[in-house]
């Protein structure tokens, strides 16, 4: 619990931004599907029972969802897994997620549409994630990955790099940010170096020979200097994931030569998640002033050690240069969650350091709304 003195202010003074989400499903799921969006990992099952030990309730994870979601719905706190979704079911799922994303308390969601589905279900389009959380503002993150996808078979091995940078100025005509997952696709540890078009031909060349799936690095490359180009905001995930991902090649600060080759053209880079690197991230947010950070995501799978992780997280990173977000996917519990773990969190370390008399009362309010809402509007030039 927090020291006793400063304490947080509420969502109605302090609303959030979250600055990187995915939308939710409102389909009805089993419950195997619930629970395989309950964890990063891919080999939960979505049609049948985990297997022994592998039961993705029994996590911080879990419990968070049964601390806070359950008196949203109409039940106690840590009500049973069963109970819960009994009653999800008999809410319906449409109005489950409305009353979840709207006790989330927040005012700006930023979505990262690089995902459609969750769970075998659709996800809602951004007018109808608005209106299901009760007329939240939403703005648009272009996956770079999953836009190039839709040029195999439709484009050269040498219009490619024209043609990409075609379709990412219109898909981001109206875009707050970019993003890419090219940790996932091969790692951080990237050439920095800008390629030239006969070096993107030719891997472009290979790429339309084989599957839609873009991991070849130059165009992994090529994707990522296109967006600097762009001189949007580029989000980068890294740190922890799914397993498609080699997790110590997704180490932020393997990304030191790029940000430094990039550096002159001024172009925000912000750095997503990265437990269990997020020292790396900070340091990376202090020494290169055009990178941001956020530990998104990380909170929620931490649990009760939160508070701790942000705090090791704040030791570096410039208060400036950190933001809030859920990484939320598919369930809307996982907006509340996150937002519900954020808050505890970074009220038990502003408080701590209140009571230390490490930091002024004026001074922990005005870096909890920079981190809460006020970089991120300001890194997204938002109203």
């Amino acid at each position: 619990m927090p020291p006793a003195g400063w304490t947080l202010p509420d969502p109605a003074v302090l609303p959030l931004l979250d600055h990187h989400c995915h939308s939710v499903v409102t389909a009805e799921l089993s419950d195997a599907g619930f629970g395989s969006l309950l964890t990063e990992s891919d080999r939960t099952p979505v049609d049948t029972p985990a297997p022994p030990g592998a039961d993705p309730w029994d996590s911080a994870l879990g419990l968070a969802v049964r601390r806070w979601c359950p008196p949203v719905l109409g039940l106690e706190p840590h009500a049973s897994a069963a109970g819960y979704l009994a009653r999800r079911r008999e809410l319906g799922a449409a109005e489950a997620t409305g009353r979840l994303l709207r006790a989330a308390g927040l005012e700006t969601c930023l979505l990262d549409t690089g995902l459609t589905e969750a769970a075998g279900a659709p996800l809602l389009g951004l007018p109808e994630f608005a209106a299901a959380a009760g007329g939240v503002r939403v703005g648009e993150v272009v996956r770079l990955e999953r836009l190039a996808a839709t040029l195999h078979g439709r484009t050269t091995a040498g219009n490619f790099g024209t043609d990409f940078a075609v379709a990412l100025a219109v898909a981001a005509r109206d875009a707050v940010a970019v993003k890419s997952i090219a940790a996932y696709r091969h790692g951080l540890d990237l050439d920095p170096a800008r390629p030239g078009p006969a070096e993107t031909a030719e891997a472009a060349g290979r790429w339309l020979a084989g599957s839609a799936r873009l991991d070849h690095p130059v165009l992994l490359r090529a994707l990522l200097w296109t967006a600097v180009d762009l001189g949007l905001p580029i989000q980068l995930h890294t740190g922890f994931g799914d397993p498609d991902l080699e997790l110590h090649r997704a180490d932020p600060s393997l990304l030191a030569p790029f940000i430094r080759a990039a550096e002159p053209y001024g172009v925000p880079l912000v750095l997503l998640h990265g437990y269990p690197y997020h020292r790396q991230a900070a340091w990376l947010a202090q020494a290169f002033p055009q990178v941001y950070c956020d530990v998104g995501l990380t909170l929620s799978y931490t649990g009760a050690g939160a508070a701790r992780v942000l705090g090791e997280f704040l030791e570096l990173a410039p208060y400036g240069r950190i933001l809030f977000s859920t990484d939320a996917y598919g369930l809307p519990e996982l907006y509340l969650t996150g937002a519900e773990a954020f808050r505890r969190a970074l009220g038990t370390v502003l408080a701590r350091w209140v009571a230390d008399g490490d930091c002024a009362a004026a001074d922990a309010d005005r870096i909890a709304g920079m981190i809460a809402h006020g970089n991120a509007r300001r890194l997204y030039r938002l109203p």
